[in-house]
């Protein structure tokens, strides 16, 4: 409806808020069957007045269907009648029948039937033993009703089963017991109370009378049978009202067990130095006792051909599924001795091994060398070091030495080889190279079946005779350290240079310095003394022997400060009194005698030692050699008291020296 100045609606009450008007549009929300019939616009002037009218139709879906019916009741059928609800303008395109059942799953509703529009009943086929109870939904092209008021129970009579139980099979846990599964009857397929299930079982090609059990459950476990051996089975079920049809015979094998029979007949052929074949006769069907799942191939090293070392047997498998008779074995050790045996496998697991086959893998080529290195260059030759590799392969019968000149043109010097026939060899020197040259080396290690990786190393020749100049590849890490071991001549001087090492030409180093090589050069007979054991023996003696001499001194020394100012002071005003002598040595004991004699000792080899002071042998032949300044002195040479004439003085001026 369009109404630009003046509009007003007849017929639609206004305070309904579901129907809206603004300016030239009118909207009905929520659409009720109600809001179906004519509608009118009327547009006035002062002058004149104009109105127009157009009919609104409400579609919906149907009303339920009606008045439910049973009628023609039968054991397993009956015919469902209704009447059709008002379609609500949209043609019906079919009624749509459901059911519960109230003995077994009550509220669960199931569709049973559609039927066309044109029909307003249908006869349905029932199951025996349950409790029906139907409505019916009409579909037109708006949708689907609401469905009916449910119908009157109706319930079946009680029969018996019509199907037996579905995927019957066998599992087998035990080699000496198969177990028979199947999957129940629903309970709808019952048909009637007591339901039950015959088992029977049978030796499959055999007319003996089948041996039958009846059970309730889903399962029945048949003991005491032959290994791997096939059985005809079959499952039925029953009720109080007989049993289901005949049902079918299938066929299924007894529990397996381990295979008991080895493979005969194992081979090996050698390939390569690391790969063989291995090849066994199949077991017979009777030795599999189960479903052959395949071959299980192992081996174990035994002894390397090199040296004869035995290893601990580290066993390795690979299995071949299948009823395949040969398989490879990748990964062998060159030049070794091998064990290698063959088991058939089922799922119960392995059966026996074979017996023993021994195998001896021929050599093989070596590995890449652990490092090849220049100890020293000269104007026309380099001396290399490399080392021999960890695993040979085989019986090392030498190396391949080769080299080329790569200087910074593109073009590259023809490789030169030299044979180094010496497997023990660990160095080389090759001569004939052109100065001021940066060459390549590389370097294989070879068995009698042929060399194997190169360790490479780079260098450059010097302009004159000299240690030459060296490419050092390890040092290339910005982290990293370098001493030149190989350098051991003191007084060197060494130019170092930092080269990228994508370039090859020198003058375009990143560092440079000089350095030189310190130590002490021993020549002569020396050099050979140094290192004799005699030699240090005796010089650890006489350093001992000194410092045994130095403590005697610090004794000595420490022993006359505990003298009083005092003493010494009585000692120099009566040197003559011998009274007085004795009564001064009375204060000291046994035990202080007897450092002092060492110290004695100890002075007396001291001044033997020096050309200006006389020594302790004059001192004692003369006629004042008699000590009373110093303790130690008087108890050391007690022989001397017969003497009474004493030079007090003369013996100062002699000892007080000693002790400053």
């Amino acid at each position: 409806m369009t109404d630009t100045k003046h509009s007003r609606m007849k017929a639609i009450p206004r305070p309904l808020r579901r129907i809206i008007i603004e300016k030239d549009t009118l909207t009905i929300l929520s659409v009720i069957p109600e809001d179906q019939g004519d509608y009118s616009c009327v547009v006035q002037t002062s002058l004149d007045s104009v109105s127009a009218t157009f009919h609104l139709t409400v579609l919906d879906v149907p009303n339920p269907p009606e008045n439910l019916y049973l009628m023609e009741k039968h054991n397993q059928s009956v015919r469902l009648s209704w009447e059709a609800g008002k379609s609500h303008h949209s043609p019906m395109k079919e009624f749509i029948v459901e059911y519960e059942d109230e003995r077994w799953r009550p509220e669960e509703w199931h569709e049973i039937a559609r039927v066309p529009p044109n029909e307003s009943s249908v006869l349905l086929s029932l199951v025996p033993y349950l409790q029906y109870r139907f409505r019916v939904s009409a579909v037109n092209d708006v949708g689907r009703s609401q469905p009916s008021e449910a119908s009157e129970i109706y319930e079946t009579a009680p029969a018996a089963p019509d199907r037996n139980p579905a995927n019957v099979r066998v599992e087998a846990d035990d080699p000496n017991e198969m177990t028979i599964r199947w999957e129940p009857l629903k309970p709808e397929e019952h048909n009637g109370p007591g339901v039950v299930y015959r088992v029977s079982w049978r030796l499959r090609g055999q007319e003996s009378d089948w041996k039958e059990e009846t059970v309730k459950r889903h399962s029945f476990t048949v003991k005491g049978t032959p290994t791997y051996v096939p059985y005809d089975i079959k499952v039925q079920a029953e009720n109080h009202f007989g049993s289901a049809p005949a049902p079918k015979i299938f066929m299924a094998y007894s529990g397996e067990n381990t295979p008991d029979g080895a493979p005969p007949n194992v081979t090996v052929e050698i390939l390569n130095s690391t790969l063989i074949k291995a090849g066994w006769s199949k077991i017979r069907q009777d030795q599999v006792r189960g479903h052959l799942e395949g071959y299980k191939v192992s081996w174990w090293k035994i002894r390397s051909l090199l040296d004869g070392k035995r290893d601990h047997p580290e066993r390795h498998f690979l299995t071949f599924p299948g009823d395949k008779d040969s398989g490879m074995i990748p990964g062998l050790d060159p030049f070794s001795e091998y064990h290698l045996s063959v088991a058939a496998f089922n799922s119960r697991g392995d059966g026996p091994q074979s017996v023993k086959k021994t195998f001896q893998t021929p050599q093989g080529v070596p590995e890449q060398p652990p490092f090849l290195k220049i100890l020293s260059f000269d104007k026309d030759s380099v001396t290399l070091s490399w080392g021999i590799p960890e695993k040979p392969n085989g019986i090392l019968t030498g190396y391949l030495l080769q080299y080329q000149a790569i200087n910074d043109t593109k073009e590259i010097g023809r490789l030169k080889g030299v044979n180094v026939t010496n497997p023990s060899a660990e160095t080389w020197k090759i001569r004939g190279l052109d100065p001021s040259t940066r060459y390549k080396f590389y370097l294989s290690a070879c068995t009698a079946l042929g060399c194997g990786r190169s360790a490479t190393e780079e260098g450059l020749t010097v302009t004159q005779a000299g240690p030459g100049i060296r490419r050092i590849s390890e040092a290339v890490n910005s982290t990293q350290s370098f001493l030149p071991t190989d350098l051991h001549q003191p007084g060197v001087e060494l130019t170092v240079q930092l080269v990228p090492k994508s370039e090859a030409n020198i003058s375009s180093s990143m560092f440079e310095d000089i350095f030189e090589t310190r130590g002490r050069v021993y020549v002569g007979v020396s050099e050979g003394v140094s290192t004799q054991g005699w030699f240090i023996g005796l010089m650890c003696a006489i350093a001992l022997l000194t410092l045994v001499l130095l403590a005697a001194c610090f004794v000595h020394r420490n022993k006359g400060g505990k003298y009083s100012v005092k003493e010494k002071e009585d000692l120099h005003s009566d040197l003559e009194a011998h009274s007085v002598r004795d009564e001064h040595f009375g204060e000291y004991s046994d035990s202080d005698e007897k450092p002092l004699k060492s110290s004695l000792r100890s002075l007396s080899v001291d001044l033997k030692c020096s050309d200006s002071v006389d020594s302790l042998g004059d001192y004692g032949d003369s006629e004042h050699g008699q000590f009373n300044e110093d303790g130690s002195f008087i108890g050391a040479y007690t022989g001397l008291k017969d003497k009474e004439t004493v030079e007090g003085n003369r013996k100062s001026k002699l000892l007080y020296p000693i002790h400053a």
